[in-house]
């Protein structure tokens, strides 16, 4: 895998069908040994919900730095091997702040960019401005200082940095210039905390990178989305196919097989939008804002279908804490909320697609 990683930061700009499903398959290795279902637990009830060892080995394989540039040790790919990997720790529900490494990668430069690639800085990214799609945040700058509280920062408890982006500049904000309260949420697996500004902020860009953290923020979740939609469609179908009543297996019934072949047809769909953002993404296409509203809450909405209608084809089983069925239920219905929810995306695919009339 190193090998592979390496060869792809020599001969840019893309890998081969072949290379990536080798990185897929690699990052897929490493999560069935590090990122059961035991380790996600284990994680999640943790006080702070973050494994250094499992973000050290994530680190060694290169997918920390996936994105980031190869002269400051990153694998240097782009949006589509991001997507893919991402659909990988969707499945394995991978409780780690991969996508908040993802958008800081944009954002950040220099020293570091080497220290985010090699695991050694954990950062958090809060949007403000116009950008803040939740509509949360209230926050305020000078040249050189930030006041006012970023809300429901996803990874923010356990960052060393903080960026924040708004619509005219990119600020870092050191962990002791800002107070940090974690709050309590619906999904142990990712954790947020409101950030208030009180003091000095160090200007590191301007707003172009900020769009550019905003493609790759809905590109990686909408991976993520899109992954997680799929392995929980079929661990429900798996479980149709061995759980008997009445002398039979559940999904011999129609009613069941109908269900199935609905969730199935939600994760092809998700799958497909989130790639195809990806791809328009990746080579700058002129519709790629619409794909990319597109796949932000198709992708939501997807995961979200998926993981209830799985639940009811486990029946009873699935309600219990031991089930992890309801963990898919809790990461759909967060992710569906992180940057805007469904109605906000619809309206910007509208408007990206009247925009090219």
């Amino acid at each position: 895998m190193t090998d592979m990683l390496r060869d792809a930061r020599e001969a840019p700009p893309a890998l081969t069908a072949e290379d990536r499903a080798a990185l897929v398959d690699s990052v897929r290795r490493l999560l069935a040994d590090a990122c059961t279902e035991t380790d996600v637990r284990r994680i999640m009830e943790s006080e702070s919900g973050h494994d250094p060892a499992l973000w050290r080995a994530l680190a060694d394989l290169g997918v920390v730095g996936l994105t980031v540039p190869e002269a400051f040790g990153g694998a240097a790919l782009g949006p589509v091997e991001l997507g893919l990997v991402m659909e990988a720790t969707g499945a394995a529900l991978l409780p780690a702040p991969l996508i908040s490494a993802a958008i800081a990668a944009t954002l950040l430069d220099g020293e570091r960019l080497s220290a985010l690639a090699a695991g050694e800085s954990l950062v958090a990214v809060a949007f403000a401005g116009s950008r803040d799609w939740t509509g949360r945040s209230d926050v305020r700058h000078g040249d050189d200082t930030l006041s006012g509280t970023a809300r429901f920062v996803p990874d923010a408890a356990i960052a060393d940095t903080i960026l924040v982006a708004m619509d005219d500049a990119v600020f870092t904000v050191a962990r002791a210039d800002a107070t940090i309260t974690p709050l309590p949420v619906f999904d142990r697996t990712r954790r947020m905390a409101d950030v208030a500004f009180h003091g000095p902020a160090t200007r590191i860009g301007d707003g172009n990178r900020v769009t550019r953290a905003h493609d790759i923020a809905m590109v990686a979740l909408a991976g993520e989305q899109a992954g997680a939609a799929r392995r929980i469609m079929e661990m429900a179908v798996d479980y149709a196919r061995e759980r008997h009543q009445f002398g039979r297996a559940i999904g011999s019934f129609q009613a069941v097989k109908h269900m199935a072949a609905d969730l199935l047809l939600e994760s092809e769909s998700a799958t497909s939008a989130a790639r195809d953002a990806a791809r328009q993404l990746s080579v700058g296409a002129p519709m790629k804002d619409a794909a990319i509203a597109l796949a932000a809450f198709a992708c939501g909405d997807a995961f979200v279908r998926c993981a209830k209608d799985a639940i009811q084809m486990h029946g009873g089983i699935a309600f219990t804490w031991e089930h992890p069925a309801h963990l898919y239920l809790r990461r759909a219905r967060s992710g569906a909320q992180l940057y805007g929810d469904g109605n906000h995306w619809r309206e910007r695919y509208l408007s990206a697609l009247e925009a090219q009339v």
